[in-house]
């Protein structure tokens, strides 16, 4: 099992890698309709969409670079909290009925980025190292 342990930062990121990339998709949904454009969108998107859009985007590129984790991972997770409680819970209270799974789940895995901070692979370490470092 200490092998498994060993591995954990490097799983951290991989978890962090992976999920950032996909909400950046959302963002790439509705600013550039890549790979398709947003459902229901045709008419172009209300305030809070945007808004909505440019969170995914910084914190999908700076979680995927594993830049300013935490702060991001938080402002992500937030997010889908509220994105859950607008859009899927006044449809119905079960998940798997009202499509908020994935809303909870990027909200839980953003909140433990935050706790756990970025893993292995993340300029967040390579920041961290040189404000560490004595200085000449």
């Amino acid at each position: 099992m200490s092998n498994l342990t060993l591995w954990s930062p490097r799983a951290l990121a991989v978890l962090r890698i992976v999920t950032a990339l996909l909400f950046l998709e959302h963002a790439t949904m509705k600013f550039l309709a890549f790979p398709a454009s947003m459902p229901g969108m045709e008419n172009g998107l209300p305030p809070l969409l945007i808004a909505a859009g440019v969170i995914e985007l910084s914190a999908g590129i700076l979680v995927t670079l594993g830049l300013f984790t935490r702060i991001f991972a938080l402002l992500a997770s937030g997010e889908m909290a509220v994105a859950y409680f607008m859009a899927h819970l006044p449809k119905t209270f079960w998940p798997a009925l009202n499509q908020g799974e994935l809303a909870i789940m990027f909200c839980f895995v953003f909140l433990y980025l935050v706790f756990a901070g970025p893993g292995a692979w993340a300029l967040d370490n390579v920041l961290g190292a040189r404000r560490a470092a004595p200085q000449p």
